[in-house]
Parts: structure tokens; C-alpha cells; sequence
């Protein structure tokens, strides 16, 4: 289906697209970017994310974010600036669904300490688990291992990559191989600052409602600040909760404003002939104002040294790594504790990596996989001889 008749040049048009691993018909009614989002939402993985979570537990209370409805607010986002710059509105939104596929449970805590658990194995990183997810590990055609999404979602979706890793993953890890590395599509640009908009103001929307932070400390930073004092003065008798709605709506809305004209201005200055000139720039062409990146760090070193590291989250890390580590260990001196599926990864990954690295990627794949409940029941039933295995 030709979709590229409104986009700019630059754009990802679906002609010039490298198309998916495994080559199959065309749709008459979707474009291949659209078929890569409908094949996102339907994955497994994409449904465990509801029971993911950022920064808070599962378990801490219903109306915080969870990796899910931050995937869906980042895909909002990024599809309002991609209309704006006439960018392929369905690959900023199939990136940006797929963006958090690879993260574990437990949040960044979680993240971390698989990482310490894999890192004479091969090492975990999250962007490429999310491509190890929708290439390798959903199961859902007879043809072919994975979901099989075009380059360009994939492209999007691993974001970094070290050389000695990308040298195993063909054409969409051929980027790193180079010097200089060179951009992704302005589509997977925008799908990355998109997700820095949206998890700083949401997670400033939990701190607050969690009373981890105060709008006392807030209001010594200018992004906030200069929306907190106009919605007051605007709306003086407007209650706590929906005045900080607003705030948070309005930082949304600049940062996304000032991304669009900024962004529209470099494009105007270099002038890309097509995908191929994006990828050869060495630096962003999707950017902020040098002000309003600097007013977005701002904010984001704050939630850094306020949020994430007061006591409460720190408590939460610590439990939550305390679970990661011990069902790792498990699982890796004896791999019939794991259920009979997983053990058939192991028997399958020990196959082409290597009795060690293949067991410890094939536990590293099924912790990843857990929601944060999951990953606590399964704790339970290890360590607690009044659990029912």
C-alpha cells in the first residue's frame, strides 16, 4: 500500500523501506509500517508491560505509570511531532511502542542488576532485548521465529549498540560498525526525545502524587516553575490535582513546540535529499533548543537525585533486586527449577551459544519476560516452603 504521497523526502517512505527479514505479501489496505504496529500491540510482550513498571512496583498502587501507558503517551507524542515535520506518522508510532518491549521488571532496579548478573555471559542491555524480543522470542507465525518487523521499526527500536555486539546483528546493527556511527531515521529520533518528554512529566506527575517530591522543589526549576505561577494566577481556586494537570499538560506542550520549530529549522538548514543523507549526519536532526534542553536536564538530574534516590525507591530497588538476583542464581545451578517451556530455550539457546552463555541468556530471557507480580510469585514459590511450587 503507497503511503509516501504527503511525507517529505527525508521521511521513511515505505518504497525505500529494507524491508523485513522474512519476505512477505504486501497488505492492500495497510502500509508495512502500520502492519508493524498492529504486530506490536498484538506480541505478548506488549501486554506484559501492563504489569511493568518504571519507578514504583506493581504493587505501590493503581494510578502510577506503568511501562505501558508510558509506551502509549511516548507514541502520542510522537506522532503529533511527526505529523508536524511530515514524518511517517505509523513508524514514529510503531517505535515508539516497541521502545521499552526489552525492559525487565521492577523498573531501572530491575534493569541493573541483570545486567550485573549477565555480564560474563554476553551482558543485558534493554534496547537490544527489545529487538532479541520481536526477532527471536515471540512465537506467534508458523514461517518464522519472531514478529518480523521491517528495518526501519527494528533500526528504531535498538537505539545503541556496542561494535563487538552489532557485528552479530546483520544489517541493523551495521550503523555501529561504522565511524562515525551516523543517525537512525528522523522517525526513530523523534520516538527517543519523545520518550524523554514523556517520562520526565509523568514521572514528575507520580512523585508528586506519591509526596516523594514537593512543588516547593519543583518551583526552583524553570520548566515547572514558569507554568505552576501562569496556571495559578490563571486559575487561583483551582484545586492541587487538576492545577498540577495543567502544569504538566503545558511542559508538554512547550517541549513538544519548541522540538517541532527546532527540529524544523535544522531540517531547513541541511536539507536532506532522502533516508539515506539522515543516516549519514553524525549529529541529531530531531533536537530541542540549547535553552530547552537544558531546562528538560534540569528536570531530569532533579527526579535523578530527589526521586530516585529517596529512600522509599531506594527500599523498592532493593527488594526488587534482592528477587532478580536470587531467582538468577537459581535458575542458573539448576535449570529444571524452570518451567518445561523455558527449559526447551535453554536446550535450544546452550545449542548455538554454549552449554554456560546459552543457560544464562535462556534465564536471562525469562526473568526479563516477567511482569513485576510474576517475578514475586516466583519468588515466593522458590523460597517459601509454605508456597505451592
Amino acid at each position: 500500500m503507497n503511503t509516501n504521497r504527503s511525507l517529505a523526502p527525508y521521511a521513511a517512505h515505505e518504497s525505500s523501506s529494507l524491508g523485513r527479514q522474512f519476505t512477505e505479501t504486501a497488505s492492500s489496505y495497510r502500509s508495512e509500517y502500520q502492519r508493524d504496529v498492529a504486530r506490536i500491540i498484538h506480541s505478548a510482550a506488549f501486554r506484559r508491560l501492563e504489569y511493568k513498571t518504571q519507578v514504583f512496583a506493581n504493587n505501590e498502587g493503581d494510578l502510577f505509570r506503568t511501562r505501558l501507558t508510558h509506551s502509549l503517551e511516548v507514541a502520542q507524542i510522537s506522532r503529533v511531532v511527526a505529523r508536524a515535520l511530515n514524518l511517517n506518522e505509523d513508524l514514529a508510532e510503531a517505535i515508539a511502542l516497541a521502545h521499552d518491549l526489552g525492559h525487565t521488571p521492577f523498573g531501572h532496579a530491575g534493569q541493573e542488576i541483570l545486567q550485573r548478573c549477565m555480564q560474563n555471559y554476553g551482558g543485558f542491555e534493554h534496547n537490544w532485548q527489545g529487538l532479541r524480543i520481536v526477532d527471536e522470542l515471540e512465537e506467534r507465525y508458523p514461517q518464522f521465529r519472531g514478529i518480523n518487523l521491517t528495518f526501519e521499526t527494528r533500526e528504531g527500536i535498538l537505539k545503541h549498540c556496542s561494535p563487538q555486539r552489532a557485528k552479530y546483528l546483520g544489517t541493523v546493527g551495521a550503523r555501529f560498525l561504522k565511524t562515525p556511527v551516523g543517525m537512525p531515521s528522523l522517525e526513530a529520533q523523534v520516538a527517543n526525545i519523545c520518550d524523554g518528554i514523556a517520562y520526565n512529566t509523568h514521572d514528575i506527575d507520580d512523585g508528586l502524587r506519591a509526596k516523594l517530591i514537593s512543588i516547593r522543589q519543583l518551583r526552583e526549576y524553570s520548566l515547572f516553575a514558569t507554568h505552576h505561577d501562569a496556571v495559578i494566577k490563571q486559575y487561583p481556586n483551582l484545586s492541587q490535582r487538576r492545577a498540577i494537570h495543567e502544569i504538566i499538560r503545558r511542559m508538554i506542550s512547550a517541549q513538544v513546540d519548541n522540538l517541532i520549530d527546532t527540529s524544523r529549522e535544522h531540517l531547513d538548514a541541511v536539507q536532506p535529499k532522502n533516508i539515506a543523507e539522515v543516516r549519514e549526519n553524525e549529529d541529531a536532526l530531531i533536537t530541542f533548543s540549547a535553552t530547552m534542553y537544558e531546562k528538560h536536564l534540569e528536570l531530569k538530574q532533579f527526579l535523578n537525585t530527589q526521586m530516585y534516590q529517596h529512600y522509599r525507591v531506594r527500599r523498592m530497588a532493593f527488594k526488587a533486586q534482592e528477587i532478580i538476583q536470587r531467582l538468577f542464581e537459581a535458575f542458573l545451578g539448576d535449570a529444571y527449577l524452570l518451567p518445561l517451556e523455558a527449559q526447551m530455550e535453554v536446550q535450544r539457546l546452550q545449542g548455538s551459544l554454549g552449554t554456560e552463555v546459552g543457560r544464562a541468556r535462556a534465564v536471562s530471557d525469562y526473568i526479563a519476560g516477567m511482569t513485576d507480580r510474576y517475578a514475586i510469585l516466583e519468588y515466593d514459590r522458590l523460597f517459601n516452603p509454605q508456597s505451592i511450587p
